[in-house]
This record gives structure tokens, sequence and C-alpha cells, in this order.
């Protein structure tokens, strides 16, 4: 990963930040963006940007200013409910697409002219694509069509790499907001019913994408990272 450039959107937080991290440990030029400025503990030494994914100008605007890069990761998604169809609103169901769905595509294609054709998109779905649960409607298709998505990339953008990284349960902010306290008891629940016994953190799912970054033989692929949550 040394002086490989390195983008990732939904990068100041959760996975994102993980990887963020791990990568710039690993010697990567890493700049991460988010629709939010940087929290106070951020590291110094990665730089940071704003975008609103579900903006095409905003994506646009990100990668000008960046210029050609290696790597695009994109962990960014909404914070959504677990809603039935009888009491789903569908205004909220396509806010949540355009911006885990269509925003990876759109940072995909706004990327494109400034990636290296030796380099990687990785994008983000999540164990629901393949595992069903009542009231997940929303959060299942996403990550369905997300996984879908990739594959196709893979072919028609080739040889650029393209993957998917499903994460299971993991502690973050996608949970919410809620006190430490609720948010531990939550995680002791969730990972209880693991094999792993627990639930993931950034770092277990960080070393996923730096995996298929790394890997030039992987692409298509969509890797779980996810406790045994599939089994």
């Amino acid at each position: 990963m040394k002086d490989q450039k390195i983008v990732v959107i939904g990068g100041l937080t959760g996975i994102g930040r993980a990887v963020a991290e791990q990568a710039a440990a690993a010697g990567a030029q890493v700049t991460v963006a988010g629709r939010r400025s940087a929290p106070a503990d951020f590291p110094t030494h990665i730089t940071t940007a704003q975008v609103d994914i579900g903006d095409d100008a905003s994506v646009a605007q990100l990668f000008a200013s960046i210029g050609s890069f290696d790597h695009l990761v994109v962990t960014a998604g909404p914070v959504i409910g677990s809603a039935r169809l009888a009491d789903l609103k569908i205004a909220d169901a396509m806010a949540a697409f355009n911006v885990k769905f269509f925003g990876q595509i759109r940072a995909a294609q706004q990327a494109l002219p400034y990636l290296q054709p030796n380099g990687s998109i990785t994008f983000t779905s999540g164990l629901l694509a393949r595992k069903a649960a009542p009231g997940a409607l929303v959060k299942a298709t996403m990550n369905a069509a997300t996984e879908i998505l990739a594959k196709t990339l893979a072919k028609e953008l080739a040889p650029l790499r393209v993957n998917v990284v499903s994460p299971g349960m993991v502690e973050s902010g996608m949970w919410g907001d809620m006190s430490e306290a609720d948010r531990k008891a939550m995680a002791a629940r969730a990972g209880g019913k693991l094999p792993v016994g627990r639930v993931g953190q950034g770092a277990d799912l960080a070393q996923a994408y730096l995996l298929l970054m790394q890997n030039g033989f992987m692409t298509g692929s969509v890797v779980d990272v996810d406790g045994g949550g599939l089994l």
C-alpha cells in the first residue's frame, strides 16, 4: 500500500475510519470524505474533505479536487429503521437508496476518469442481502443491489477491479443515537448469538478492504466479514 493514493467516502467514522487508519499505517496516502466535518480526534496525517454522496455536483467536485488516485472505498450509508411493508414510507426508502445504492454508483461514475486502470473500487453491502428478515426490506434490497452492481462493473470496467465487503453486525454509529451503556448491551446480546461470540469492530472489517485493494487477482468478489452471521 506504500504511496498508493486511496479515497474513502464515509471515512470519518466507523468502518470507513478504520479503513483509512489501517491504509495510512501501511504507507498509503489517504483522503477521507463525508457529509460532516472531521471529529476532533481524527488523525491529522489523513487528509479530510466534505462531500454529499447523494449529490452529483458534490461528488464530481470532490474527485476533481483530488485528481488521479488508485483505490476508491465507499462505506457511506444511511441510518434507517426496520419497517415492515405495511408501515414502509416509500419516500424514506428512496432517500436511503439514494445514499447507499445510487450513492455508490454516483461515486464510481464520477471517480472513473481519475482512477488508475490497475486500481480498484470497493463497495459496501451487508449481511441482509442474503439473509431474509421481516422488516428488513429496504436494507436487504439496497445491499443485494450493491452486490450485483459490483459484479456487473467488475466485467464492464476491467481491468479496474470492483469488489464488495459485506459486514455483519458491527458496533458503530450506524446503530443510531444511543447511550454507551445501551450500545454495549446491544452488542453483547447480538454477539452472543454469533459463532465467534461477539459483534464486529471497525478494525475487523478494515482488514477485508485492505485485502481487496492489495490482491490484484480478486474482482467481482463479495467478502463476508460477519462473525458467522450467515451460517
